[in-house]
This record gives C-alpha cells, structure tokens and sequence, in this order.
C-alpha cells in the first residue's frame, strides 16, 4: 500500500483532534490557559530496546510508555504524541494492525492522542520514535536538579524487574533463571516487555517532591545523574530497595543483585521529598495504588556521589553504574 493508504488505515483511526485528520503537515494544539509544555522523545531500534521478533503489541505500548513516563517524572500530564516510524521492507498488514490496535489502546488509556507524525520505508532495522507533548500549571515542573541535602530518596513500584526480565528473554539466559518458576518468569519478562508508568503518581510528585527523574538505565546510575545535576550526595541503603517476589528469587546471586540495581527499563519514578512532605507523599501514593518506598537521603559531599550501604552495613561497589548506549 502508499504511505497515504497506510496512514488513512492505521493511524487515522487512534489520532486526536490537534492531528487535523493526518491530513496536513503539522498539528495545532492550543495548551491549556496558565499551563506549560513539557516535551520527551525517546527512540527505540530493534536489536537495541527490543527484540525484533517481539510481538508488536508490547512494541507499541513499550514506544509510547516510556516516554508517558518521563512525563509522570516531571508532574506532568501527557497531552498528545507525535509518531515517526521507520518500517523494514515486507513489514506486513498484520504486523501493522496489531501495532497500531495497540497503540490506540494505550493512547485512550492514558489519554495521549496521536497528533501526527511521519512513516518510512527503511533497509535497516525497525525504529520507532515517539515524541510526547504534556502540561504542567506554570512553573510547577519538577526538574532532577531540584534535590536538596536532608531530603528523603523514595522509588516508586519494584526495581530491577525489567532488568531481570532481558535476561530471561535473551537467547543466553544465566544460570540463576533455572531457580525462577513460570509465574515469576513470566512476570519478569512482562515488566521487561511492557513498562508501567507512574502516571498516578504525577500531581503528587509535582506537590511533593523537590526533585525527581524516571528511572530508565537503572537505579544506582540514575541517582548519581540526579544527584549530579542538584549538586548534592546520597546515601542509599540497599536492604531498604524494593524488589517483587520473582527477583528475590534470585538475587541472592551477586550478579543478579548487581543487575537488578544497575539495569535498564525500570521506569519507576525516583524523587527527593522533603521530610515535611514525605509521610503525606507515602499514604496519598498509596491511596493512588502505588507503592513507594524510603531507600535513602540526599546528603552533603561532592555532586554526584551515591554511596550504597550493603546489608552487611559496608558500602558496596558496582562493575558498572549504569545501562548505557556508549
């Protein structure tokens, strides 16, 4: 079929008003009086982000909660999305369906209307790059340069599921994986497939904390960067990190440990409360159905400096900080 065909076929049907029909260039999209903008984009390529015999479904919800994410980091609630896609050559019509049947689901969900947005044919692998608009009341977004010393370390959710579950989905699974039952195999590899992000979480993130980020190349490496940015320190004690059932199962494995705490597509939401706002912080999150936990403080010393404090009350060390793409 022509890009117009596919267009009129699949997207059309999932695009909002500001999209114009994807009949035009551009979208129009007026924000709400005294709101402000706040823009992300994040890109995924197969063989990087996911694997590319992935059902499309998960590569679609996985697309656009990422970015839905970094928005819920920032207070903010989503507005709509811009899509561009870069489809190899023969991707077929049922392909396409499921994919877009998805990611019109997850538009309505978190009510983040595609706005318009560009298809290519490309040689290479499959990329998809989603670019979403969000809003904020003026002045209310919650920057990752905000922590300040005495503040208190909450993470919202499970860490070190996602992390947990690309290695159980990978072609090479270690060896811990033969201890993990179905259930929580399957539960791994759902939080890797399709994040879950804190959208609830938004308007209290935004009354409470002084800083905050999702945390998407994981834990220990993320609050380094924000602690970087606020010029600040923290302390973090591991005991205190929450983890689900299925990786307790196995992180009494070092390696396991290590990778849970320092791997990738967590996107839960980190944050730094002040003590006056955090018992209000823990019981309206909880009130919203999700889960946050106390793991540390924002303390002085040099900007950038995490120190992780092992159950056996030492600190403990990590080969590497964090996922990276360099």
């Amino acid at each position: 079929m022509t890009e117009d065909d596919l267009i009129a076929r699949y997207f059309v049907p999932i695009a909002g008003p500001a999209a114009l029909g994807l009949k035009d260039d551009t979208a129009l999209y007026a924000p709400p009086a005294g709101q402000e903008l706040v823009l992300t984009v994040d890109a995924l390529v197969a063989g990087v982000h996911f694997f590319p015999d992935d059902p499309p479904q998960t590569i679609a919800r996985k697309a656009l909660r990422v970015n839905i994410s970094d928005l819920a980091a920032k207070g903010s609630e989503p507005q709509g999305f811009l899509l561009t896609l870069a489809l190899p050559h023969g991707t077929d019509a049922a392909w396409l369906e499921r994919f877009a049947g998805a990611l019109g689901e997850d538009a309505k969900t978190y009510r983040c209307p595609l706005m318009g947005g560009d298809t290519v044919s490309t040689p290479g692998p499959l990329m998809i790059s989603i670019t979403v608009l969000g809003c904020v009341p003026a002045g209310s977004m919650v920057k990752r340069t905000g922590a300040e010393t005495g503040d208190i370390l909450f993470v919202s959710g499970t860490i070190g599921d996602a992390a947990l579950g690309l290695l159980v989905h990978g072609k090479s699974p270690p060896a811990w994986v033969d201890r993990l039952s179905g259930p929580h195999r399957d539960f791994l590899i759902a939080r890797y497939l399709e994040p879950q992000p804190r959208l609830a979480l938004a308007p209290l993130v935004r009354a409470c904390a002084n800083g905050a980020m999702d945390v998407s190349d994981g834990l220990a490496g993320d609050l380094t960067k924000m602690m970087h940015a606020s010029g600040v320190a923290a302390r973090v004690d591991l005991a205190r990190v929450p983890f689900s059932d299925a990786a307790k199962a196995v992180i009494a494995d070092a390696a396991a440990f290590d990778s849970a705490v320092t791997g990738g597509d967590d996107y839960e939401i980190l944050c730094a409360v002040p003590p006056s706002h955090a018992l209000v912080f823990e019981q309206l999150a909880l009130k919203d159905g999700v889960a946050v936990t106390r793991i540390g403080e924002v303390v002085e010393g040099a900007a950038g400096t995490a120190t992780f404090i092992g159950a056996d009350g030492k600190p403990h060390t990590f080969a590497r900080g964090s996922y990276s793409h360099f």
